[in-house]
């Protein structure tokens, strides 16, 4: 029943109906309440309406139930990001990350968490700093690589770690000042340039006098100063041209990729790959930063059945929307279609295995209908594949022959034990299905005697074990007319069978002794309650039209005399008659 709860859930919550999905999580939860997955469940579904309280609430429980979990640290962390509570988020996903430090959606959550945490302490700048404090956001990395006057800084480990830490606290800006890649950086982050200084110029221009107090420069000095205020000048008109210039011509690259990605996805509407390949690959040549060009031709390649080459376009276009903070519905797509060529690389069950893998953490960047349908199709195919592989009819024979002896001597559970082991080596033999339903009648466990008896049934319409089994099984349960009908189904394929024809008998007299009214007050009690049970007993008492023949046989006796010759009425009188609904006197 939780599990049932659970597949509800999920799939409202897939099909973004999160006031239903927590509805159907709480059912489930007050079913198994030490489910880790289900307050994990709820926790997400909270969080997309909004509910970040109730949200951190189920995320702690989780945690709690499942300390060595590192989805769980995700709810947890995804929660306080909601509240704004931006340490205790870092504090999560790095706990996370500690117990699985390969979780990407761990990772993802951490970055977004360092990001927003800067964003909340340059809102709060300290002295001096506000005209700077947006400078670093997120978008950073990307104009730093953009900018050719300091991309090359961040193929230096010195600077990469002194942007980072300002990133962290805009407040460690003062740290740094002194370093002239940082000013460079500020002034490329900030739309203007700083004029850096060389070693010579950072000298003192002008000698100290004894009281401490600068000389005055004299009128030869100050006719020589004019020139280079003039130099300097030029040099700050040459630069920011040449900047301009720099600008105009990037977004001249960026307009044109833009073309290329057009003129491939016409190509590829057209089933042209090879052309489609030229233009998305002269794309990613004009912008690296837009990783559509690489997804667009991953899934080229895919229609193309060149699967390696669309994992690798994948896997460069995730390790760039990283560094990018692309959108993650971006990365997403990147790992759906990389799941999607692993799955068709698969040639066993195991080579299954990392196409699941791929398509869960693509669902973890963003819940898309289709790659949970492509996570379901590989999962399903893997199974399929697993019975087939251990597929053996051999040994499938032999363990019912050990199940049936230990069916002899009375082992029921021994003997189940081998007819499942039996079913899975040959899920296609009927006589395993039909002795696990015979120990599964001895031990009393009725409802998989009677789903092993029709699927016994359902492979072999014509063995007559099959219906002998379901019949039995329903006449335990005391369902007189559903196994008398079993009975009469399994004669019209073997006339002569005495297992058959007897049972036919018992249920007859279990019949007659309601048609005669010999049933003790507690057998019509039981049967009654058993006959309210019934969709058809309950669809007779609620049609209208047998609603007034019952009450002509109570009160109008010519009415009844007219009812009686229609033989549908009097098949459903009969009906109520044996289930105990109505006593005939």
């Amino acid at each position: 029943m939780a599990d049932e709860a659970k597949a509800k859930g999920n799939a409202a919550f897939s099909a973004g109906n999160f006031t239903d999905a927590v509805r159907h999580f709480t059912d489930a939860i007050n079913l198994a309440p030490t489910n880790h997955v289900l307050y994990s469940n709820r926790s997400a579904a909270y969080a997309s309406l909004n509910q970040f309280s109730e949200a951190l609430s189920d995320a702690e429980k989780t945690v709690e139930l499942k300390a060595d979990w590192g989805k769980g640290y995700s709810r947890l962390g995804a929660a306080h990001i909601g509240l704004q509570s931006y340490n205790d988020a870092v504090s999560a996903y790095r706990k996370g990350l500690e117990i699985d430090p390969n979780n990407e959606a761990l990772k993802s959550g951490l970055a977004d968490a360092e990001a927003a945490l800067a964003r909340s302490s340059r809102a709060r700048p300290g002295p001096g700093l506000s005209p700077f404090g947006e400078a670093f956001g997120p978008e950073m990395w990307v104009k730093l690589s953009s900018d050719p006057t300091t991309r090359e800084f961040l193929q230096q480990p010195d600077f990469v770690k002194m942007m980072q830490d300002i990133q962290k606290n805009p407040n460690n800006l003062n740290l740094y000042l002194k370093d002239h890649r940082v000013m460079q950086a500020l002034g490329a982050l900030m739309n203007f340039k700083f004029q850096s200084r060389g070693p010579e110029e950072g000298a003192e221009a002008a000698s100290a006098s004894g009281d401490g107090s600068p000389e005055r420069k004299s009128n030869s000095e100050a006719a020589e100063a004019e020139p280079v205020k003039e130099d300097r000048r030029q040099e700050k008109e040459v630069e920011a041209a040449t900047i301009a210039e720099e600008e105009k011509e990037k977004k001249g690259m960026k307009e044109q990729a833009q073309k290329e990605k057009e003129a491939g996805n016409a190509a590829y509407k057209k089933k042209d790959f090879e052309t489609a390949i030229q233009h998305y690959t002269k794309a990613i040549e004009l912008d690296d930063a837009d990783i559509s060009f690489l997804t667009n031709r991953a899934a080229v390649y895919l229609e193309m059945g060149k699967f390696e080459d669309c994992i690798k376009d994948c896997e460069k276009a995730v390790e760039r929307g990283r560094e990018l903070r692309s959108d993650y519905k971006m990365l997403a797509r990147a790992l759906t279609r990389k799941g999607t060529a692993l799955a068709k690389m698969a040639k066993c069950s195991k080579d299954y295995d990392p196409a699941i893998e791929t398509f869960q953490k693509a669902l973890t960047e963003h819940r898309n209908p289709d790659t949970l349908k492509k996570l379901n199709d590989a999962e399903k195919a893997k199974k399929e594949l697993e019975q087939q592989e251990y597929f053996d009819p051999k040994i499938a024979d032999d363990e019912r022959e050990k199940g049936n002896q230990y069916f002899k001597e009375q082992k029921y559970p021994e003997a189940i034990k081998h007819y499942s082991e039996a079913i899975k080596r040959n899920p296609n033999d009927p006589k395993a299905y039909s002795n696990r339903a015979a120990c599964y009648t001895k031990l009393g466990a009725m409802p998989e005697g009677l789903k092993d008896a029709e699927k016994c049934i359902e492979l072999d319409p014509t063995f007559s074990k099959g219906y002998t089994r379901k019949g039995a099984v329903q006449f335990f349960m005391k369902e007189y007319e559903k196994a008398l009908e079993t009975y009469q189904e399994g004669l019209k394929h073997d006339p002569q069978n005495q297992e058959l024809l007897d049972g036919i008998r018992r249920c007859v007299e279990q019949v007659n002794k309601a048609s005669r009214g010999d049933l003790t007050p507690d057998e019509l009690k039981d049967r009654q309650a058993r006959g309210m049970q019934d969709p058809e007993i309950q669809n007779i008492l609620t049609d209208p039209v047998m609603r007034q023949v019952l009450s002509d046989f109570q009160e109008n006796p010519s009415a009844a005399q007219k009812h009686m010759k229609n033989p549908g009425v009097m098949d459903k009188i009969q009906k109520l008659i044996n289930a105990g609904i109505v006593q005939v006197k």
